[in-house]
């Protein structure tokens, strides 16, 4: 397995990426859980940024119909 990044300048990102680690631990059968954990992970904290950055603008954000917000 090649390194990983020691820091991504994100708390949360950094915790996920650790979480990678155990893999080597584990067989085979069982990495797709870690790696969806792992995209769970990453999806809900892009989520969290993109909530945080709605507060000041609503530019590049899509409706639930996937259609691009209008300001």
């Amino acid at each position: 397995m090649s390194e990983l990044p020691e820091e991504t300048a994100d708390a949360r990102v950094d915790a996920i990426v650790a979480g990678l680690a155990r893999l080597g631990e584990l067989p085979v059968s069982e990495h797709v859980a870690v790696f969806e954990e792992a995209f769970s992970g990453l999806e809900s904290t892009l989520a969290a940024v993109d909530d945080a950055q709605g507060e000041h603008t609503t530019a590049g954000r899509l409706t639930d119909a996937g259609v691009p917000e209008r300001p």
